[in-house]
């Protein structure tokens, strides 16, 4: 890539949930299931060949494609498969809850760790109301995606997981951005 950018690897964490859907649609749910297993588990392998090492997220998701899609096949639905989006963001979010319960603010002590210069980083606080809006957009986002894997076809569980959580994440940030700038003027 140019610029020293690197290539789009979270398009990796599409793969499981799109040859799910393409599965489910022209095969049956048992191939689907173990399709969408194997290649989460494929995700997690070549996620470490390009970058070296399996972010903590990364882990966390092909565990539960893994663990839901072991129960979806005994269970033979495919609902607890397509459960992973929800309690993804359930765990993020408690996460982030038991960091601010300790008074402890993640993005913040990243920042500190990848040694980023004192000028850039922004007071404590503003991270720790940041961490709260996200912990409050993973929990509706949470809800959203158990209502959509309970009510809607799979073709549109598939767009809400990818796309679709991109497109409402967007706006968020930008809202967030808003909330920042206005809160450091304040200052």
């Amino acid at each position: 890539m140019k610029n020293g950018s690197s290539p789009p690897y979270f398009l990796l964490s599409f793969v499981p949930a799109v040859a799910y859907w393409l599965l489910e649609t022209y095969t049956t749910l048992e191939i689907a299931l173990i399709g969408g297993v194997v290649l989460g588990l494929i995700e997690m392998i070549l996620e470490k060949k390009f970058t070296g090492h399996v972010h903590t997220l990364s882990k966390l998701n092909v565990s539960l494609i893994v663990v839901l899609g072991g129960i979806s096949l005994i269970a033979r639905e495919g609902l607890w498969f397509k459960l992973q989006p929800s309690l993804t963001g359930v765990a993020v979010a408690s996460f982030f809850l038991f960091k601010k319960w300790k008074k402890e603010s993640l993005i913040h002590q990243m920042l500190i760790d990848m040694k980023t210069p004192q000028d850039k980083i922004l007071p404590s606080e503003i991270y720790e109301m940041m961490e709260w809006h996200l912990c409050l957009f993973l929990i509706a986002n949470a809800v959203w995606m158990t209502y959509v894997a309970l009510k809607m076809t799979t073709a549109q569980w598939l767009f809400w997981k990818t796309a679709g959580f991109y497109i409402v994440f967007i706006p968020f940030m930008l809202l967030e951005m808003v909330f920042i700038l206005r809160k450091v003027r304040r200052k």
